[in-house]
């Protein structure tokens, strides 16, 4: 257990901070997953820029690595682009 005043504050902010980057991650998780059931290109295509945004914040938020968002995004233009218009 931490016997500084400020190990304890350290604690509890790090627990504060690991549940809020938790809640981020798995939101960005649920609009990925809701993107990849789509079948229409029109809903796809606004679909995706929501799921870029909240990749590219989770990114400057250092929530993941830069090389996973950009991967994730990649896979899902793909997807995105072999939808029938």
């Amino acid at each position: 257990m931490a016997n500084h005043k400020s190990a304890i504050k350290r604690i509890r902010s790090n627990e504060a901070k690991r549940l809020r980057n938790r809640y981020q991650l798995k939101s960005t998780r649920t609009v990925v997953k809701r993107l990849k059931a789509l079948t229409t290109k029109v809903e796809a295509t606004e679909a995706f820029k929501k799921a870029t945004s909240m990749l590219d914040k989770l990114v400057k938020k250092n929530i993941i690595h830069k090389n996973n968002a950009a991967n994730h995004k990649s896979k899902l233009a793909k997807f995105v682009n072999a939808l029938a218009a």
